[in-house]
C-alpha cells in the first residue's frame, strides 16, 4: 500500500510538471493566440473568417530579442499624462499611442465610468492587457476589434486621438505630409492624412526603437502584474501622480457637466446633499494602493518602476526628463529637449483645448489654489489625507495659507526609481 501510494504521488507531480512546461512553451511562442476574443462578450469570435484572416495575416512574436523598450504611462484624468505623453512622442525613436484602451472601454463596456462592478472592471482590465501586449509587438490589427464601425481593409477614421501620435501623422504613416508640415496641430493632421492605414502604423511601429503608450484607464500598477512579468516584454512603467486637489480642480473646469455639482458647491458654499464624492475619493484610493504597491519594491517591479509627482516636472521639466530617459535606458534627444523648451513657458492663451499641452507648466501646477474654495480644499485633504501624506503634499490650515502658500505646498521628495 505505501508503495502504490507513493507511484500515485509521483504520477500527479509528474502530471503537474508536464502541464506546467506546457503552458511555459505555449505561452513562450507568441503574443496572442487565435482566433481573436471576441470583445461582445470576451468569448471566442463568432465570426471565425474575421478571426482566421487576422491570424493568417498576422504573424506571431517571440520573446523580445531585440529588446525593445516597452513605457507605459500609467495615470489619471488631468493629472498632466497628455505632458508626459508629449515627452515620448517627440522622441524620433519612439512609437507613441495616446490612449488606445479608450476604445475597449467605449466598446466592450460604454458605461464604464457610471459602473461600480467589479465584474466589469476584470473585463476591462483583461481585454485591456491584451491589447496592450499587442500593441507591444507592433500588431495593430489588433486594434480592429474595438473600433466601431470596423476598419475595413485595414484602414479607419475612427482611431482616438490619432493626430496626438506623431508617428501616425509623418511617413510612411502619411505620406501626403511634406516638410513643412513637421509641427502640425492635431486637427490639421488628420485632416492632411485621410484615413488610418493599420498596416502602415505597423510597419512604422516595427521600424521605431522603443513604443510607448498613455493610460488613464489602469487604476492601479498591480493591475499590469502579467505584462511586467511577461519575459517578451521588456516593459517598464511610470506612474505619473498629482496633488488630488489639482485634479478635482482641472476635471471640474473642464468636464463641467460631470463635475457640475462640485461647481454649484464651489460657487453657492453650500454643499450639495448628493454630491458624488466618488468622484475624489476613487483617485486617491487608486493612488494610495498603486503607489503602496511601487514603494513596497516587490521583486516583480525591479528595474520596472518610477514614481513622477507632475509637480517636480513642471518646476524642473528638463531635469526631470532626463531622469526619466535614464531610468529607461533611453537617450534623450534635442527633438525632445526643444519641444521642452518650446512648450513649458507659454501663457494661457497659448493652451487652445482641453488637452493642450503648451502651457507655464509651473504656473499650472499651482493654478488649483486660486479655483477651488478653500470649504472644497478641506474636504479634500480631509479625504484623501492617506495619500497627500504618502506623496508629500502638504495641507493649508485656512484659506490665508493656501493662498499665500505656491509650490512649497508640495515637500521636497526624492522618489528614486526601484533598480
Amino acid at each position: 500500500m505505501q508503495c502504490s501510494w507513493k507511484a500515485v504521488l509521483l504520477l500527479a507531480l509528474a502530471s503537474i510538471a508536464i502541464q506546467y512546461t506546457a503552458i511555459r512553451t505555449f505561452t513562450a511562442k507568441s503574443f496572442h493566440s487565435c482566433p481573436i476574443p471576441n470583445p461582445v462578450n470576451c468569448s471566442l469570435s463568432q465570426d471565425t473568417d474575421v478571426a482566421d484572416r487576422l491570424c493568417d495575416e498576422n504573424p506571431t512574436f517571440p520573446y523580445n530579442l531585440s529588446r525593445k523598450t516597452h513605457v507605459l504611462i500609467l495615470a489619471t484624468t488631468r493629472s498632466g499624462s497628455s505632458f508626459v505623453g508629449q515627452l515620448f512622442n517627440q522622441h524620433f525613436d519612439v512609437f507613441y499611442l495616446f490612449e488606445p484602451l479608450y476604445h475597449v472601454q467605449y466598446t466592450l463596456i460604454p458605461k464604464l465610468t457610471q459602473s461600480k462592478s467589479t465584474t466589469d472592471r476584470r473585463v476591462m482590465l483583461g481585454a485591456s492587457r491584451d491589447l496592450l501586449r499587442s500593441l507591444y509587438a507592433c500588431d495593430l490589427y489588433f486594434l480592429e476589434n474595438y473600433i466601431k464601425p470596423q476598419p475595413v481593409n485595414h484602414t479607419t477614421d475612427r482611431l482616438f486621438r490619432r493626430g496626438a501620435s506623431k508617428a501616425l501623422c509623418s511617413p510612411p504613416v502619411c505620406e501626403s505630409l511634406g516638410a513643412v508640415d513637421l509641427h502640425l496641430e492635431e486637427g490639421d493632421c488628420v485632416k492632411k492624412c485621410g484615413t488610418l492605414n493599420l498596416t502602415l502604423a505597423t510597419e512604422s511601429c516595427r521600424e521605431h526603437g522603443h513604443v510607448a503608450i498613455k493610460t488613464v484607464r489602469v487604476p492601479e500598477v498591480s493591475d499590469l502584474r502579467a505584462l511586467v512579468e511577461d519575459p517578451r516584454l521588456n516593459l517598464k512603467v511610470i506612474q505619473l501622480v498629482r496633488d488630488p486637489r489639482g485634479i478635482l480642480a482641472s476635471r471640474s473646469e473642464t468636464f463641467r457637466d460631470t463635475y457640475r455639482l462640485w461647481r454649484i458647491w464651489d460657487g453657492t458654499g453650500r454643499k450639495p446633499y448628493n454630491l458624488d464624492v466618488t468622484q475624489l475619493t476613487t483617485v486617491c484610493e487608486d493612488f494610495w494602493n498603486s503607489v503602496s504597491t511601487g514603494l513596497n519594491r516587490p521583486p516583480w517591479l525591479k528595474g520596472k518602476y518610477m514614481l513622477v509627482r507632475y509637480e517636480d516636472l513642471a518646476r524642473n521639466p528638463m531635469k526631470k526628463t532626463e531622469e526619466i530617459y535614464d531610468f529607461l535606458g533611453i537617450p534623450m534627444d534635442s527633438n525632445v529637449e526643444r519641444w521642452i523648451q518650446n512648450n513649458t513657458r507659454g501663457d494661457r492663451s497659448s493652451s487652445k483645448h482641453k488637452y493642450g499641452t503648451v502651457r507655464n507648466s509651473a504656473a499650472t501646477a499651482e493654478k488649483w489654489r486660486f479655483r477651488l474654495s478653500y470649504e472644497i480644499v478641506a474636504f479634500t485633504q480631509h479625504a484623501c489625507q492617506q495619500v497627500l501624506a504618502q506623496l508629500g503634499y502638504k495641507t493649508a490650515g485656512s484659506e490665508e495659507e493656501l493662498k499665500n502658500l505656491s509650490i512649497s505646498l508640495v515637500e521636497e521628495r526624492d522618489f528614486l526609481p526601484f533598480s
